[in-house]
Order: structure tokens, then C-alpha cells, then sequence
């Protein structure tokens, strides 16, 4: 799940985007929601088995341009090596919210917020593309197909077949995935939804933490344009070699640093065609 919000990021990252508040930003096609999540991990790593549990609750409003996930969840692995047994537990909490093109990072055990734009809700602000389209054809780009409709919890849901994995999605929001990394599988399932509803304030609150604020790298003079040039600056994408991409993204994120060539060149072929699903 992360791989996506990586490649959406990628997507923008050498285009300037500056805000518009009077754009409206609509993510989902229902207007708001309470969902509750049960999470389930379980799987063999070298040597070992992997298990795990936990909850995640999902708040959003004005169509998804308001939202908090909030997940704990605990993971216990067991490795054998040599006869003897090693035990590791580990627990994770984290709230994650969206505020209109602002996300919000709150880190438990630094007791602090990191607040930063997001690139991609901020494109959709800029544009007005239609955020429910531009989901489905970031899942084509990355490998995803639609195999059927199944109901959760009553809802009629889109079911994609993802590179990984599956997940159920209703008008937009994701009910049920199922993803298998390296031997592992995680399912996070809806056991509780509710749509269209009133949903407080109080649920949008974060932690009273010291919040950073991310310096924006579309701030950078390299980067900077308006959206006469948007269209321009897609070009100019979509003309860059692999090793000018490369180069210019890896010095903005630690994760791209750490991949291999092969993946590096898997992000660059997928970023390539949801380029072009954007520009048509």
C-alpha cells in the first residue's frame, strides 16, 4: 500500500503545484463515513513464523477531503535458529490525517507531528480531475484489474485484482485488502460501516504533540511553474530518461535510495504510463 502512495508522489514530483482553495477536493463518492477495521498478519519468514492483530478506525467527511485512520496493532515472530527460539513482539500505533491537501504524521514515540502538503491531493485541487477515475487508472498503470463485484457488509464493492494482492472498494473507499509480501499476509476487513452520516469534529482531533512542518520540495526554484505549464511539464516527464528521473528523485526519498535498479526501473515504467493516463 505504500508502493502506491510512493508512485502518486513520483507522479508530481517535477511538477509545481501551486493551491487553489476554491478547487474542491472530492476523493470518494460518497460524502462521509465511520469505518472499523480488523486487521489480521500471518505468514513464514527464514526460519520463522509471523503473526499479528489489531484495529484500525477510519473518520472522513466533505467527500474524503477530511480524513483520520487511526491503527494499533502488535506483531509477535518466532525464529528458530540453531535449536533455540527467538521471540520478538512489536506493537506500532499511528494516526495519519488528510486536511484539505495537508497530511498530518503523528509519531507516538517521539511524541510529534510532522505536517506536510500532499502531493497528490493538492494535484487533484490544481486540475479537478476526478479523483475516483484517476484511483482506477493509477491501479491499471501499477498492474491492477477489475475481476467482479462482491458485497461487504451489505455494500456493493469493485473488486481489483493488485499487484500483491486484492481489494474491495466502495465508491471509492477501500472495505477489504488482502496483500502478501515476502510470505506475509495482511487482511484488513471492514466490521463496521456506516456512509452518508453526521461525523464530529471531535474525531478529527490530533495529539497535543509538537508539530514540524516538511519543507515542500515543489518550493524549490527548480521546480516552480503554475498550472499554464502544467501540461508542458507532463511533457517534459514523460522525455526524461530513466537515469534523469533517477537522479532527481532519489535525493527526496529515503525509500527510493534503498531499492534495487530493477525496482527503481519498475517505478519508473509505471509513473511513465500513469503520465499518460493524466495527460489524456
Amino acid at each position: 500500500m505504500k508502493k502506491i502512495s510512493t508512485l502518486l508522489s513520483l507522479f508530481i514530483l517535477l511538477t509545481s503545484c501551486k493551491g487553489n482553495s476554491q478547487n474542491t477536493l472530492k476523493r470518494y463518492d460518497v460524502k462521509s463515513g465511520i469505518i472499523a477495521y480488523k486487521i489480521t498478519i500471518s505468514g513464514k519468514t527464514m526460519g520463522g513464523t509471523v503473526k499479528g492483530e489489531g484495529v484500525e478506525q477510519l473518520y472522513f467527511k466533505n467527500w474524503g477531503a477530511v480524513e483520520l485512520r487511526e491503527e494499533k496493532s502488535s506483531q509477535t515472530t518466532r525464529i528458530k535458529f540453531f535449536g533455540r527460539e527467538k521471540t520478538e513482539k512489536t506493537a506500532t500505533h499511528v494516526i495519519n490525517k488528510l486536511d484539505n491537501g495537508k497530511s498530518y504524521i503523528v509519531d507516538f514515540n517521539t511524541k510529534s507531528i510532522l505536517e506536510r502538503e500532499d502531493p497528490m491531493m493538492n494535484l487533484f485541487k490544481q486540475t479537478n480531475k476526478d479523483v475516483g477515475d484517476a484511483g482506477k487508472s493509477m491501479l491499471e498503470a501499477s498492474g491492477g484489474k477489475k475481476v467482479g463485484t462482491e458485497k461487504i457488509l451489505g455494500y456493493n464493492c469493485d473488486v481489483w485484482e493488485i499487484v500483491g494482492g486484492k481489494q474491495w472498494m466502495y465508491k471509492g473507499v477501500v472495505l477489504k485488502i488482502e496483500m502478501s509480501v515476502l510470505g506475509i499476509k495482511t487482511i484488513k476487513e471492514a466490521v463496521s460501516a456506516k456512509f452518508d452520516i453526521p461525523v464530529s469534529d471531535d474525531h478529527f482531533k490530533l495529539p497535543n504533540f509538537k508539530i514540524t512542518k516538511q519543507d515542500n520540495i515543489f518550493n524549490d526554484a527548480n521546480y516552480q511553474g503554475d498550472m499554464s505549464d502544467m501540461n508542458e511539464s507532463l511533457s517534459q516527464m514523460k522525455n526524461m530518461s530513466f537515469e534523469e528521473w533517477k537522479k532527481n528523485v532519489v535525493k527526496y526519498d529515503d525509500e527510493l535510495k534503498s531499492m534495487s535498479e530493477d525496482e527503481l526501473r519498475q517505478t519508473y515504467d509505471m509513473m511513465q504510463k500513469m503520465i499518460e493516463k493524466f495527460k489524456n
